[in-house]
């Protein structure tokens, strides 16, 4: 059964396809590649690296992509396309050539309530160490994220986070003004 996603990508690298831009482009392309229909892709859009002074800014997007499988499976082809782009995962919070994250889909909430509730609240400590050993959807930081809410509005502005009871509008504009306004579109 076809299923819709949304995900996000960003760079601040570059990789074999050439800058950050460039390598996004090209990520759009391997996931096609891989069997995947991007319905609607946003914008792209420089954003400060995260967290501040781990390396040069990013380029950021998001997008709804259709893919005959679960979320574990998009998940895979998604790590695959990273390691094919020269990602290394030796650093949580650092500079990537690539990074895919799988945001969510529809109203699934994965594990469990619980699992999610718990992944939700870390603090920043325990944020900045801890990495799930299994998928947590919705991604569990996307309502901390201008770099994910400003381009996954283009897309997805109306879909309601099954858990906050906040759509992807509500959650952007309850960010700070001056983390909003870091997030700036690349003309192209």
């Amino acid at each position: 059964m076809v299923q819709e996603f949304l995900i996000a990508l960003g760079s601040n690298l570059g990789s074999i396809s050439g800058n950050p831009l460039d390598t996004l482009e090209s990520a759009f392309s391997e996931l096609v590649s891989r069997g995947a229909t991007v319905v609607q892709q946003s914008r792209f859009y420089a954003t400060p690296c995260f967290p501040a002074g781990a390396g040069p800014d990013y380029v950021n997007a998001c997008a709804r992509v259709n893919l005959e499988g679960s979320p574990d499976e998009l998940l895979r082809i998604m790590h695959e396309i990273e390691a094919d782009f020269g990602r290394a995962r030796v650093q949580r919070w650092g500079s990537r050539t690539l990074d895919l994250d799988l945001i969510a889909m529809a109203d699934v909430v994965l594990p469990d309530a619980q699992t999610h509730n718990r992944w939700l609240t870390l603090s920043l400590e325990e944020q900045m160490t801890a990495s799930p050993d299994q998928l947590i959807l919705p991604h569990p930081r996307l309502q901390d994220r201008a770099f994910v809410l400003v381009p996954l509005a283009d897309v997805a502005p109306d879909w309601r986070h099954p858990v906050l009871e906040k759509t992807v509008l509500e959650m952007r504009d309850a960010l700070p003004a001056e983390h909003l306004a870091e997030v700036v579109p690349i003309a192209r």
